[in-house]
């Protein structure tokens, strides 16, 4: 899919949020706000696996970090929300530097593995550090700046957000340094050869990630007003990996789609049976088996074929 139809998908898109309000239901309200903060989500891996070519199974923790950092900002320091997210998205900036540093030094598994080995470390320090992340328990009554208090004040503030972080990733992956990832992610030993540092450029794709990343886990901790131990574990890396690859990990718009659909569906299938991990993993198959360029890819087709006929 090209520059165009992504942009006329996303403007429609962003039409149809600015609708949803004035639908006067809270359930689409709330159920849009999840969906919004999980593209996000889904969005942020896209910039290591769909521009880099590194695919991390432990991207959740940057998420956590956001969340969990917001939630002790605003209620154990009583900082303000413009004080309080900033600084939690710092603190996710400055651990995935240092992650960041030690795996973009190792390659393909070696790469996956070693950020899922970060991500379930960090998911033992919030189950054992109880006074601060409050364990199993979570971290609940998120102490929340009086404007967000009401559901269509924290819609508007979380499409606010979402789109401005949306056109942040669709500005940086037309620039060069955007370019510059692709170029790494089609052959590597060639973009080393014309001087560009891949370490580096890999190091800063990381970064990068984990700040979107812990943007979507500040709405989402702010959202739910606790936090929970859950959001760092290995299967939520395992469900932003599966949004971005059903969406296709080479288009922009991918991830949103994919990450739309498969929340979409997790809350219908939830109505009706209990095996939800057991859909998820035959849509992984499908998307493995049947379409490795994901939905997006499956509708180049379909266009390609309708174009010849």
């Amino acid at each position: 899919m090209t520059s165009r139809p992504q942009l006329i998908f996303l403007g429609c898109l962003f039409l149809a949020l600015l609708i949803v309000p004035f639908l006067g239901s809270r359930y689409l309200t709330e159920l849009a706000v999840q969906v919004m903060i999980l593209s996000l989500l889904a969005l942020s891996l896209n910039i290591l696996a769909g521009h880099v070519g590194l695919i991390s199974f432990g991207h959740a923790a940057f998420f956590a970090i956001g969340g969990y950092a917001t939630a002790f900002f605003l209620s154990r320091w009583q900082l303000p929300l413009g004080v309080a997210m900033p600084l939690a998205i710092i603190l996710a900036t400055a651990f995935a530097l240092v992650i960041g540093i030690l795996c973009v030094r190792l390659k393909a598994i070696y790469f996956a593995m070693l950020t899922l080995a970060f991500s379930m470390l960090l998911w033992g320090v919030i189950i054992k550090w109880k006074p601060v992340t409050g364990g199993d328990d979570g971290f609940v009554g998120i102490a929340l700046p009086q404007f967000l208090a009401t559901p269509q004040n924290f819609y508007w503030f979380t499409l606010a957000i979402v789109s401005i972080s949306t056109a942040l990733v669709w500005l940086l992956s037309k620039s060069t340094m955007g370019q510059t990832f692709v170029a790494i992610r089609e052959n590597e030993t060639r973009a080393s050869f014309l001087g560009v540092n891949v370490r580096q450029m890999q190091l800063i794709a990381f970064v990068l990630a984990a700040i979107f990343a812990a943007i979507a886990g500040s709405l989402m901790a702010m959202y739910l007003r606790g936090m929970y131990p859950q959001s760092a574990f290995w299967t939520q890396s395992g469900h932003i990996v599966i949004s971005v690859l059903l969406g296709g990990v080479h288009s922009f718009v991918g991830p949103i789609l994919g990450a739309s659909l498969l929340y979409l569906l997790e809350v219908t299938i939830h109505q009706y049976t209990q095996y939800w991990p057991l859909v998820m993993g035959l849509i992984l198959l499908l998307v493995v088996l049947v379409l490795p360029e994901g939905l997006i890819g499956l509708f180049r087709k379909l266009y390609a074929r309708l174009g010849r006929k």
